[in-house]
């Protein structure tokens, strides 16, 4: 044990928290990795699949994006090097392989995924689900589920439909449940003359997908709300107020994404409120930046607070926490390692805090102690424990990490072109 560890561990003792205890909870909590950071939501259905439409943008031509499924899982494996702790794989649709042949959103099935599915269980990864409704000639218009044209929402319920049977396979094939995301980005650029209207339709096709019975033990499914987007500005029909109804009518999980609302607002104060009316609750870290949504996490107050309220609620086995960001700006591992690392020290930050000890001074209401508790928590070693922990798992940090991942640059990506 190192003197620094050895130190911080005894620091904790005094604030009632036994460092032993917190790194085996925070090995045994799940973080997802998003697929889509690996090639900037471009997917691979076909040659030059690209990200088009639907309220969202990646910015940047970083070389060495990956431009195939194999590429990307050993972009993926690369970047697993430097992420300690138990991780998922969240995987969207269009991330099918479907071998140079034409398979369209409704027709896909199992088989176009099975070789994602062999390789997280050769790496012992958990999956998630994502269907794609975007980047296709049927959401050009920016609607979906919420359509007007009943032909247009009839190929998008398919196409719900066949995800959450994929879904199902997959939790079989892997043991271990999927949670399957279900995001629109059907909506407006300016003032709509109807609101009502597209959103009885959502409801009406969302309803349909979710009647086709589906194991929950290997697929549950979460509807994900958003404020605005990139073309529907002025109106998006699957909002917040809507999406939290659907979830709590229809006992679904609730996705909050940290980038989808408004630039000030965050969504630690929603979550103990949203667990007491859904079973379940799937969060999307990124990192909002005025109105873009979707920059790397770092381990920042607004992540700190995610996570804290998670940890704080009791709630690490109702809430399902996935990244969600796609900076193509700059190297895609280190975006990847980056996030997903500071996700977890956050997690860390959080089961570190002197808890017992701050509700027990709120419960006197001693507000002075507890405040005192509060920032005191702000300088105690935390630092220490996360090397500690990056040893005991076998991860880098620092300049070992940087080195390790600019060697991959020269060595891979550089050569891609």
């Amino acid at each position: 044990m190192a003197n620094s560890y050895k130190n911080a561990k005894e620091t904790y003792a005094k604030f009632g928290v036994d460092t032993e205890k917190v790194l085996k909870a925070l090995d045994s909590i799940e973080l997802s990795m998003h697929c889509w950071q690996g090639d900037d939501v471009g997917g691979f259905e076909t040659p030059d699949a690209e990200l088009s439409g639907g309220g969202i943008q990646a910015t940047g031509n970083f070389p060495g994006k990956a431009r195939n499924p194999d590429e990307l899982r050993a972009d993926i494996a690369e970047a697993l090097k430097y992420i300690p702790g138990s991780t998922r794989l969240n995987l969207h649709a269009c991330y099918g392989e479907f071998d140079g042949k034409k398979v369209d959103r409704n027709e896909i099935g199992f088989e176009h995924f099975k070789g994602w599915v062999d390789w997280c269980k050769s790496m012992k990864l958990g999956m998630d689900f994502n269907p794609t409704y975007f980047s296709h000639p049927l959401a050009n218009d920016g609607f979906t589920l919420s359509s007007a044209d009943k032909g247009v929402r009839a190929f998008w319920i398919e196409h719900g439909i066949a995800c959450r049977k994929i879904a199902e396979k997959m939790g079989k094939a892997l043991g271990k449940t999927v949670i399957t995301n279900f995001w629109m980005p059907d909506g407006m650029k300016d003032f709509p003359a109807d609101r009502l209207a597209p959103r009885e339709r959502m409801a009406d096709s969302l309803d349909k997908i979710f009647s086709a019975k589906i194991s929950k033990k290997f697929n549950k499914d979460s509807v994900e709300c958003k404020l605005f987007g990139i073309g529907s500005e002025s109106y998006v029909v699957g909002s917040h107020e809507f999406f939290m109804g659907y979830a709590v009518k229809n006992q679904t999980l609730l996705t909050l994404d940290s980038g989808h609302f408004h630039p000030t607002e965050t969504i630690s104060d929603k979550i103990s409120s949203v667990l007491m009316f859904v079973p379940e609750i799937l969060l999307h870290v990124s990192r909002g930046v005025r109105w873009d949504s979707d920059h790397v996490v770092v381990s920042d107050d607004p992540t700190n607070a995610i996570m804290q309220e998670i940890i704080r609620c009791g709630a690490a086995d109702r809430v399902h926490i996935g990244m969600d960001f796609f900076d193509a700006s700059i190297n895609r591992i280190f975006a990847w390692a980056i996030g997903m690392r500071a996700a977890r020290k956050c997690l860390l930050n959080a089961l570190l805090d002197p808890i017992a000890m701050m509700r027990k001074a709120e419960n006197a209401f001693d507000y002075g102690t507890r405040l005192a508790l509060i920032e005191e928590a702000r300088n105690l070693p935390s630092a220490e424990v996360w090397e500690e922990y990056c040893r005991r798992t076998g991860k880098p940090t620092g300049l070992k990490m940087i080195d390790g991942i600019k060697k991959y640059e020269a060595k891979v990506l550089a050569k891609r072109g």
